[in-house]
């Protein structure tokens, strides 16, 4: 009887592969197991375990597997069944889901190996001069990677000259699988069993007066042993008896003192505390909490509307409580690492271990271990704090999803595929574990807010700031008229700078707000209008002070900022418009005694970033910190007194739909951060048209008022939560052959959908990357099947790739893009 096994390669591949197995490997496999598979001519890619049968494929001869990789499935029916979900809404293959939701040390891909033939004479006279770079190297190591043997010959393809000294016989090649992850083992000592009785170990002692090194290290250790009953770790023995690694060598190797590992996680936390216990809730949020529990009660997701400090933290406290003592795990989606850092502090106070972090800027391994911890259903992972991609962890016994901030654009995925929003996604992944689902947020998104008044999530308000602190009072200042009587320093209105004044007398902290890194976004020449643009994309480049460069901010090209036009050689170069950096130079010319922090992309790059400017201002080691929309999430300063917002205009008069929903919601939150204890904060926001309906609604908090009129624009004019919206992106290189594509494909939808087509038309930036870009967009009526829809627009993508001129064209699909 023949076995065949069905897998899911993370390649973006629509369809499954078949391999051939032996009926023991088919008894073995289970689904969500690793299994590295021979892919092409000599790759080998890992691939997930997907179905065995017995149907062998009519179309080609199966190949059999290369290994099984785990024991045990790594990933669990529930997740499959959740990934290919975002897979089909999301137009994307599962391949391409499975290479997005594991971590990359799970994906191992031959490294080709070449290694010396020791058997062959090989005639050095008849190699050229590559071949004997390569042979010679290969005399002092045992072997060398592909990558290796390019740095040695100093060029980019080497298959050719590798291939040829495999046929000399001077190589031979060798596919290696690499297993990148590896358990972190700390090393410990103990005393040797031998000296465990009396007489053994006075004698040993005295032996030891000889040596007064060994003898010192051998005190301290049993003074380590008298403080605690842990173990022992080599450094801190090291540490506490002076001695260095070499005195314990030698001990070790007289068999005084046993070596020993135990296995470590790379991120550990303490034990927990009895704090949440003593959590009292107000009113409000008693009534919230009663609210939610009532929607969970009829199985609905529940849409937690807080005013900002209002306390949802609490009320998510007691939420992962009551989820906790049931002997479930919690899920808390953060929009940004940046929140991760504080609300991990506040949530180890309560629940100390029992809490793991999940996000990028963790290492392969420290991810490895939190999959396998969920996986195992661990004590030190009941609760789960992460951003997007946490979502895609192994779940065995979900019982709580807490969305946060779950208006926040950063919920939704750009690039690569799959393209998802994490909040839709965690209500599928909750429904699918029959878990319970919590959106909490201070300015929710219209969609959110839809659903609510339509009866399809659960509705709980909390409408007062905690402990009763007044709301911050919010003032426009008009800097058009400033401007034109000539009273700004700068950037800054005669107001904000009193103000930042006052606050900094009363020894209190300020935030300035500016939604753009760098420290000019255009630098122009005064004589001819020269701008130095990007040559990869359609914009120009910004200008960054602290490394005197000009850098492009969609592909990272950067050079060197010029002394002189590039056009027409003057030296008129002036810079228009501002970024964070120039805000920090003027504070530090406007008050130069005060210390002024940033935060953006550009200070955040490190694993540790964010948590190090976090602290520095809580503990009011900074008075000023700038930043970019990063300081407007969730973030909890107890000593904040001014939120000044350096220009609203910017936001307002953005190219989309969304974009006066966004103004609002962004405002409104960094407005938030004022005076959250019992002093009222103050905000101060420039603008050159302060009579804008959002600015006006920002001041007086209404946010019935901009979800009426933002819910009117889009009934008008069509847009979500009415209708569902596909974009379409056509990416080439050929300007005139993409026009052609885009064209064709345009009105073969047009053909097969009907009207609700707007396109082909170029983004606000329409060539990135040296390629040009073009989008369609697609307008789904709500009582109009989706999946349908979405079937007919992969049919007619078959058809376009069937042309053969439009081959090199891309197709991007973007669902309920934002």
């Amino acid at each position: 009887m023949e076995y065949f096994l069905e897998v899911v390669l993370p390649i973006p591949l629509e369809k499954l592969f078949t391999y051939k197995i032996s009926q023991a490997e088919a008894d073995f496999i289970k689904e969500g197991m690793r299994v590295a598979v021979p892919f092409g001519k000599s790759k080998i890619y890992t691939a997930l375990a997907y179905r065995i049968h017995q149907n062998a494929p009519e179309a080609y001869e199966p190949k059999e597997i290369y290994q099984i990789l785990d024991e045990h499935p790594v990933v669990t029916r529930v997740q499959l069944k959740h990934w290919e979900w975002v897979g089909k809404y999301y137009m994307c293959t599962l391949g391409e889901v499975i290479r997005s939701a594991l971590p990359s040390a799970f994906m191992l891909e031959s490294e080709t190996l070449i290694l010396p033939n020791k058997n062959a004479e090989v005639d050095e006279k008849e190699l050229t001069d590559d071949e004997f770079l390569v042979f010679e190297a290969l005399q002092h190591q045992t072997a060398l990677k592909i990558s290796e043997v390019s740095d040695i010959v100093d060029k980019k393809n080497v298959l050719k000259l590798i291939n040829t000294l495999v046929h000399k016989g001077v190589v031979l090649q060798k596919e290696e699988l690499y297993e990148q992850y590896k358990p972190k083992l700390i090393r410990y000592v103990k005393l040797s069993e031998q000296y465990d009785d009396e007489e053994q170990l006075a004698e040993l002692l005295n032996e030891l007066t000889r040596a007064p090194k060994q003898s010192q290290v051998v005190l301290s250790l049993f003074q380590l042993k008298a403080k605690s009953t842990k173990p022992i770790p080599i450094s801190e023995l090291e540490k506490e008896s002076g001695g260095s690694r070499a005195v314990i060598k030698a001990l070790i190797d007289k068999n005084i003192l046993e070596e020993y590992h135990i296995r470590k996680d790379r991120v550990q936390f303490d034990e927990r505390s009895d704090e949440f216990k003593h959590i009292a809730l107000n009113e409000y949020q008693e009534k919230a909490l009663d609210d939610i529990n009532h929607g969970f009660d009829e199985g609905k997701p529940v849409l937690l509307h807080g005013v900002t400090s209002s306390g949802k933290t609490e009320v998510y406290v007691k939420l992962i409580q009551k989820c906790l003592d049931e002997g479930k795990q919690v899920l808390y989606l953060l929009p940004e690492i940046a929140l991760t850092s504080q609300l991990i502090n506040r949530l180890r106070r309560y629940f100390g271990h029992q809490v793991s972090v999940y996000h990028s800027k963790y290492s392969i391994h420290e991810r490895v271990e939190v999959w396998n911890n969920v996986l195992k259903n661990t004590e030190k992972a009941q609760i789960v704090i992460g951003a997007r991609s946490s979502l895609f962890l192994p779940f065995t016994n979900l019982g709580l999803v807490v969305v946060d901030e779950e208006h926040e654009s950063s919920f939704k995925q750009f690039d690569p595929a799959p393209r998802y929003h994490a909040r839709d996604t965690a209500v599928v992944l909750a429904s699918l574990h029959k878990a319970k689902i919590v959106l909490g947020s201070a300015t929710p998104s219209i969609e959110s807010m839809y659903n609510a008044r339509t009866k399809k999530y659960g509705y709980a308000a909390i409408a007062h700031r905690f402990g009763d602190v007044l709301m911050p009072e919010i003032n426009l200042v008009d800097i058009k008229e400033a401007t034109r009587k000539r009273r700004m320093k700068g950037h800054f209105s005669e107001i904000l700078i009193k103000g930042i004044t006052e606050a900094l007398e009363e020894g209190e902290q300020i935030i300035l707000f500016q939604n753009r890194r760098g420290f000019a976004p255009v630098v122009e020449c005064t004589t001819c209008g020269h701008v130095a643009q990007c040559p990869n994309c359609d914009v120009s480049l910004t200008y960054h002070q602290h490394r005197n460069q000009l850098r492009c901010h969609y592909c990272g090209y950067h050079m060197a900022l010029q002394q002189a036009c590039l056009a027409c050689g003057s030296h008129t170069l002036d810079n228009k418009g501002f970024g964070t950096e120039q805000i920090q130079q003027e504070l530090g010319q406007l008050f130069p005694d005060v210390s002024v922090g940033r935060m953006d992309l550009d200070t955040t790059r490190g694993k540790y970033a964010y948590e190090k400017i976090i602290s520095s201002f809580e503990n009011q080691e900074m008075d000023i910190l700038v930043g970019t929309q990063m300081v407007t999430k969730g973030l909890d300063f107890r000593n904040v007194s001014l939120v000044g917002i350096m220009n609203a205009d910017s936001m307002l008069n953005f190219p989309d739909f969304r974009a006066h929903e966004r103004s609002f919601q962004m405002l409104t939150q960094v407005a938030g951060r004022a005076g959250r204890t019992q002093k009222r904060g103050k905000v101060l926001i420039q603008t050159y048209n302060p009579y804008h309906q959002i600015l006006q609604q920002v001041t007086t908090n209404n946010y019935d008022k901009m979800f009426e009129e933002q819910f009117y624009e889009r009934e008008q004019f069509k847009y979500p939560p009415l209708v569902r919206l596909i974009k379409i992106t056509l990416k080439d290189k050929d300007f005139n052959k993409l026009n052609e594509a885009s064209e064709w494909l345009a009105s073969s939808l047009r053909n097969v959908l009907g009207t609700q087509i707007l396109g082909p038309e170029y983004p606000p930036v329409a060539r990135i990357r040296r390629d040009y870009l073009k989008n369609i967009m697609i307008k789904v009526p709500r009582k109009q099947a989706l999946a349908q829809t979405k079937n007919s627009i992969k049919r007619i993508e078959n058809s376009f790739n069937a042309i053969s001129k439009y081959k090199s064209v891309r197709l991007v699909y973007n669902v309920d893009h934002i």
